[in-house]
């Protein structure tokens, strides 16, 4: 045993974890030893490409941005619904197919009714 709580088969993780912390540790030290250090006005502008804003960066998005993004987000999170799923399918039975079934028929309609109102329209 290493000490009174940490067993001996846990030596190599802990060594690992000494190396990555350490060697994050030198290189942010390194880093800030080896930088060049010239301020100058230019440098401290906000990056634009070379090109000067023509705008406010504050600007509104589009209502349909939003839709567009909550739509992507609950259809992906309710098809990772799925994976559970089809790891237990065979212990299931016919009473979890069926529940799975009226699951996917309910997600058609909400997509459905999201392309009917034209949620998915990008113009």
């Amino acid at each position: 045993m290493i000490g009174a709580y940490i067993p001996i088969e846990y030596l190599p993780v802990l060594i690992l974890a000494g190396i990555g912390v350490g060697f994050g540790v030198i290189n942010l030290f390194m880093s800030w030893l080896l930088r060049p250090s010239n301020r100058y006005k230019a440098k401290l502008d906000p990056y634009e490409c070379g090109v000067d804003p023509v705008s406010d960066a504050h600007e509104r998005f589009s209502v349909r941005f939003y839709i567009l993004a909550m739509l992507f987000l609950l259809f992906d999170v309710e098809a990772i619904f799925l994976y559970p799923w089809a790891v237990v399918y065979k212990t299931l039975g016919l009473y979890g197919f069926f529940e799975m079934v009226i699951f996917i028929i309910i997600l058609v309609i909400g997509y459905a009714y999201a392309w009917r109102k034209g949620a998915l329209e990008w113009e």
